[in-house]
């Protein structure tokens, strides 16, 4: 088992206060706007998201960091078999420019992992910078026969077991598992929105 690390987090005078909590529907045009400035307009066509189109997050697995009212934050885990192994996928992980220097990313994962590991879930994966996420436990040893659905870089792909053993035999490609995300609009509107071009 890849132990779980804790980090320290110090925080300056001048830190904003932040609150980590559960991921509120209110949050979302924020949260979207956070993804956005963080990895581009483009975000949607990473190989990661394919395994979250049309899925909702796991259960008490979708958190907000709020800083004065404002949402600074956000991180959400999903349900995946890896290559036959249930698992959670986590990303994106996105930080407000001014408050990664807080060690806000940091407070997020740790907290994602405990209530992960407190849910009874026995491995998370992801896709990310191997000496960023070490720090939590994180490596490639356990990901080696495991693929993606696209495009990805073979020593980003990284797994940290909740549970001695979580991901022995897992092999293959990963692929989404878990439920579908509720429709925002009703069924002919989202048709509609398909047909018709607009400007991103």
């Amino acid at each position: 088992m890849t132990a779980l690390r804790k980090t320290t987090v110090a925080l300056t005078p001048k830190a904003a206060p932040f609150a980590i909590r559960a991921e509120r529907a209110s949050d979302v045009v924020a949260r979207n706007a956070l993804l956005d400035a963080c990895f581009g307009e483009n975000r949607h066509m990473r190989t990661c998201q394919r395994l979250r189109d049309g899925r909702a997050p796991a259960e008490g697995l979708a958190l907000s960091a709020v800083a004065r009212g404002k949402l600074v934050g956000t991180v959400r885990l999903w349900h995946v078999s890896a290559g036959g192994v249930p698992a959670l996928m986590l990303g994106p992980l996105a930080v407000d420019a001014e408050s990664r220097k807080f060690g806000l990313g940091a407070a997020l994962m740790e907290q994602a992992l405990m209530v992960a590991k407190l849910r009874g879930h026995g491995a998370v994966i992801l896709l990310g910078d191997a000496p960023y996420y070490a720090r939590f436990g994180f490596s490639g040893d356990k990901t080696a026969a495991l693929s993606l659905p696209g495009p990805f870089e073979r020593d980003r792909l990284l797994g940290l077991e909740l549970r001695d053993g979580a991901l022995d035999g897992a092999w293959g490609m990963i692929a989404a598992t878990g439920q579908a995300a509720r429709q925002s609009r009703p069924p002919l509107a989202t048709k509609a929105a398909k047909l018709t071009p607009c400007a991103a």
